[in-house]
């Protein structure tokens, strides 16, 4: 079995491959600072709960935008999984090339997500993850990521509401029953969704215009993008395990599948 990790700024997102098929999922939070000896333990427990005993683990691989976390995160899987996890980043095999002005600037997530989309559904291809931040990133047929477009997430632009407007209250973020909304609450749940969804069809309307590629296929995932994705045409495939396919993907390209 493979376990694959993908460290973002909100949650740690952990699978379980055994072959092609993803076996478990569990997810902590990510700003809780912690030892080796506290991620070891609590990833051992966390497995168990899914039916997977630790020895069972052959290898894994971590993908990170939070790197404060990733000494204690690797000491923790390597004494407690008894594998020393493959770090996606430079000199990592993906299979698709970066062609942007700073390639190393490209966070680890978006790599993934990329690779994933591109294995998956072939190229050109839109990708977008609907995370801490939200995301836009455009692989061509030859599989170069080429472009990216980076906005505030819907739960970034929630908290600056309820944080810098006094009287504006923390609120649950779902689409209100109308855009016509006649109190608070609806009228913030009205203007973070459909904002959110004007914004990914703006974005997407003009990434095709920019492109040429009218018919362009958009892939999307993240924790909200279910949500923004069953509300509009122009996303044609929501693909809730994107991420750590691209994971699994990735470690292949790296080991193959007998790698222990």
């Amino acid at each position: 079995m493979i376990f694959v990790i993908d460290v973002g700024n909100t949650n740690i997102t952990c699978g379980v491959y055994e072959g092609k098929e993803l076996r478990a999922t569990f997810r902590i939070m990510s700003k809780t600072p912690r030892t080796s000896d506290e991620y070891g333990i609590m990833l051992t427990e966390l497995l168990r709960t899914k039916g997977v005993d630790a020895s069972d683990i052959e290898g894994s691989i971590v993908a990170s935008v939070v790197p404060d976390v990733m000494h204690s995160l690797i000491g923790g899987i390597t004494r407690y999984l008894g594998t020393i996890p493959l770090v996606v980043g430079p000199g990592v095999k993906t299979g698709i090339k970066i062609t942007t002005e700073n390639p190393r600037a490209i966070g680890a997530d978006r790599i993934v997500d990329a690779v994933a989309a591109y294995e998956k559904y072939g190229g050109p291809i839109l990708v977008l993850d609907f995370g801490t931040a939200t995301t836009y990133d455009l692989v061509t047929a030859d599989g170069s990521f080429s472009a990216g477009v980076t906005a505030p997430g819907i739960r970034i632009s929630a908290e600056a509401l309820w944080e810098k407007a006094a009287k504006l209250p923390k609120i649950e973020i779902k689409k209100p029953k109308s855009i016509l909304a006649q109190e608070t609450i609806s009228s913030m749940q009205a203007g973070l969704m459909y904002g959110q969804i004007g914004q990914t069809e703006y974005i997407i309307k003009k990434v095709k215009e920019e492109t040429g590629i009218a018919d362009l296929r958009v892939v999307a995932t993240g924790g909200l993008g279910r949500s923004i994705s069953d509300e509009t045409d122009s996303i044609d495939i929501y693909d809730s395990s994107l991420t750590l396919d691209g994971l699994r993907i990735i470690y292949e390209k790296n080991f193959g599948q007998d790698k222990k």
